[in-house]
C-alpha cells in the first residue's frame, strides 16, 4: 500500500548526509520507497523528490515534471526514478533561476545549474539508463542530486539579495508569466 512520507525538514541531520548507494533495486522495500516518493511527491506539488527528504539514505530520487502552482510552466513528464544516478557531463552554459524545495518551504532562491547534462542512472527496473537532461528537467536532477550529497539550495545561492518569500514569488514571478 503507497503511503504519503513525512517530508524532512531544513535542519534535520538526513538531510545533510552523504546518501548510500542502493544495492538491490528489486528490493520490495526500495520499489515500495519508490512508490512513497511519487506518492508524496504528487501529494506536495512538488517536481521532484529525493529519498533523504524523507528519512532514507538512499542513492535514489524521482524526477516528475508537470505544471502546478509551484512550477506554472513546466514541461510534463512520467515520474521516473532515478537510483544511483550520476552526472557524466554537463554544458559550459550555467543558468540562473528560481527554485525552492519540499524541505525549505517558504523560500526561493536563485540557483545557477547548467543548462544541461548527460546522466546515469538505473531505472526501477534495473536497467541502466543514459540520457540528456536540458532546462527545466536538467534543474529538477540537480536540484535532486545535491540532496543525495548532503547539500540543500541554500547552499547554492549566492546571496541573501537572492532569496524571496514564496508568497511574494508567486505575486511576483508567476503572475508576470
Amino acid at each position: 500500500m503507497t503511503e504519503i512520507l513525512p517530508i524532512s525538514q531544513l535542519g534535520n541531520p538526513v538531510l545533510r548526509r552523504q546518501a548510500v548507494p542502493v544495492e538491490r533495486v528489486s528490493d520490495w522495500r526500495i520499489q515500495k520507497l519508490i512508490d512513497d516518493l511519487i506518492a508524496t511527491a504528487g501529494k506536495a506539488n512538488g517536481v521532484g523528490i529525493a529519498a533523504p527528504q524523507v528519512a532514507e539514505s538512499h542513492r535514489l530520487f524521482i524526477v516528475a515534471s508537470r505544471p502546478s502552482p509551484r512550477y506554472p510552466s513546466a514541461p510534463v513528464m512520467e515520474p521516473t526514478a532515478m537510483i544511483n544516478p550520476r552526472i557524466l557531463a554537463h554544458s559550459t552554459e550555467v543558468v540562473k533561476d528560481w527554485e525552492g524545495c519540499l524541505s525549505v518551504p517558504g523560500i526561493r532562491g536563485l540557483v545557477p545549474r547548467y543548462q544541461a547534462i548527460e546522466v546515469e542512472y538505473t531505472s526501477r527496473e534495473g536497467k541502466l539508463c543514459r540520457q540528456v537532461l536540458a532546462d527545466f528537467v536538467a534543474r529538477i536532477f540537480q536540484h535532486e542530486y545535491d540532496h543525495l550529497d548532503g547539500i540543500v539550495f541554500l547552499d547554492r545561492v549566492g546571496s541573501s539579495q537572492e532569496l524571496m518569500a514564496e508568497q511574494e514569488y508567486q505575486l511576483r514571478i508567476v503572475q508576470k508569466q
